[in-house]
């Protein structure tokens, strides 16, 4: 079965009442699909709360985690990190270090990203 890894534009959404994601993330918890949260989405988005101060996102964002595991990076996940870093410079692109960790993770666990563009 498929597993969901939600990115930190689609918490994001969720938090701020976005009804089509939060139909989709309710569809995707009555079909009982796995829902994860990424480990640096997971800090990205509590480094923003904290920095605004912004207390009663973070406990709504903690009733979403109540649905959804958060992930841990292992090793082979940092060492897949550094080839998708290494490949892409080769090739001449440069990717931030959150997309490319987020990329890792969700390659070596086998997760499908699910973004949002508003």
């Amino acid at each position: 079965m498929t597993t969901y890894a939600l990115d930190t534009n689609t918490l994001i959404n969720l938090i701020r009442g976005n009804t089509s994601v939060i139909s989709r993330y309710g569809e995707s918890l009555a079909k009982k699909i796995p829902i994860i949260i990424p480990p640096y989405v997971d800090f990205e988005i509590l480094r923003g709360f904290k920095y605004a101060n912004a207390t009663g996102k973070e406990k709504i964002y903690q009733r979403l985690c109540n649905n959804c595991k958060i992930g841990e990076m292992r090793r082979d996940m940092w060492i897949k990190a550094a080839d998708l870093y290494s490949d892409l410079r080769h090739k001449g692109f440069t990717v931030g270090d959150a997309d490319i960790l987020i990329a890792a993770f969700c390659i070596e666990t086998g997760c499908t990203l699910v973004p949002c563009k508003v």
